[in-house]
């Protein structure tokens, strides 16, 4: 059993010995001092001899295990020797040279008008929130006072999931969401995606983007509406921008109007963006409707509110002369190399 012993030995010395890769150094060790390794394997076959040859062959075999560690310790510190010297052959990194600059992403002008009027309405106190985008049909249109005949719920209108859900066409619904979990006063924006099922044109897309605006509190009135829009079409837009304001109709805000800036590409003379006409039409707002402010468990006899919704591409063709919707989705380089920071 001494020979074997020497046997093992010997065979470990030589396949150490012409070990190239680690993966091979580790499979060694495993064979021969792994729990089922081959001198475990004889350890466990020394139970049946008397006592004196057990001790005797016990005392060679951890011997012979101490000088396997060593070997392996030896062949390890040959391939790190090894791995090193190719390395150096290899060269190294000259320092000196300039950092090779990688590409950077670009911000869309999606983002940077959203930015903008986010940053604009947060100055003025406003809180933003956001909402989901499959919303219950109930807070889509119902608690908005949408009737049940209004084109708007037709399905050729709007992407119905189930029965009561659908993809939101407006980020209104927020507007109740927030009315329902807070008390007035209340000043929020709702930036936010939106889907209807418009056919893709320069102009429209299924899938677009709003930023709401929702004012409750008392003594709230639409001279604070318009003072509010004024400011931040100034800041928007630059300082010498005015606002119109005409009549329109929309079954959650009452009065309702329709809001046009001063052009910002001809500040008036007129030029394509605004259809030589001097003005801009960018949003609708108007007073809450009593019956939403009610809907929401709040008392329109002691409180009042305006709000407003804006599509944020509309404000981005504007304001960058982009005339057709479709560059916003397309991802395309060469539109997004102009929004390098």
């Amino acid at each position: 059993m001494k020979d074997t012993l020497q046997k093992i030995l010997e065979e470990a010395r030589q396949s150490l010995q012409a070990v190239t890769d680690e993966k091979t150094l580790e499979e060694l060790r495993v064979k021969y001092l792994g729990k089922k390794g081959v001198i475990k394997e004889f350890l466990g076959q020394l139970g049946s001899l008397e006592i004196e040859m057990r001790k005797e062959l016990g005392r060679i075999a951890n011997e012979v295990k101490d000088e396997v560690e060593r070997l392996l310790e030896e062949a390890e510190n040959r391939l790190k020797s090894l791995k090193r010297e190719a390395k150096l052959k290899e060269g190294v990194v000259d320092i000196s040279l300039p950092v090779k600059s990688f590409p950077v992403g670009y911000p869309h002008p999606l983002t940077l008008v959203t930015q903008k009027m986010v940053s604009i309405f947060q100055s003025m106190g406003y809180t933003v929130v956001e909402g989901p985008e499959l919303e219950k049909e109930e807070y889509n249109f119902d608690m908005l006072n949408i009737p049940k005949h209004h084109p708007a719920r037709d399905d050729h209108d709007s992407f119905y999931v189930i029965e009561g859900w659908l993809m939101r066409t407006h980020t209104s619904p927020v507007q109740i969401r927030t009315m329902l979990a807070k008390k007035p006063p209340i000043a929020v924006i709702v930036p936010g995606r939106c889907y209807r099922r418009d056919a893709v044109d320069a102009t429209h897309s299924h899938t677009f983007h709003q930023m709401e605006g929702l004012v409750v509190g008392e003594n709230i009135s639409f001279a604070d509406l318009k003072g509010t829009l004024l400011l931040w079409a100034k800041l928007m837009f630059g300082e010498n921008t005015q606002i119109r304001l005409r009549p329109d109709y929309f079954p959650f805000t009452e009065p309702s109007a329709e809001l046009a800036v001063t052009c910002p590409v001809c500040h008036g003379p007129g030029c394509p963006v605004c259809k030589h006409t001097g003005w801009v039409e960018l949003m609708g707002c108007g007073m809450v409707e009593p019956t939403v402010l009610k809907n929401c468990g709040i008392d329109p006899s002691k409180y009042s509110g305006f709000a407003f919704g804006l599509g944020i591409e509309r404000v981005a063709m504007t304001v960058y002369g982009v005339k057709d919707i479709r560059h916003f989705y397309e991802n395309d380089i060469r539109l997004l190399e102009q929004f390098r920071a």
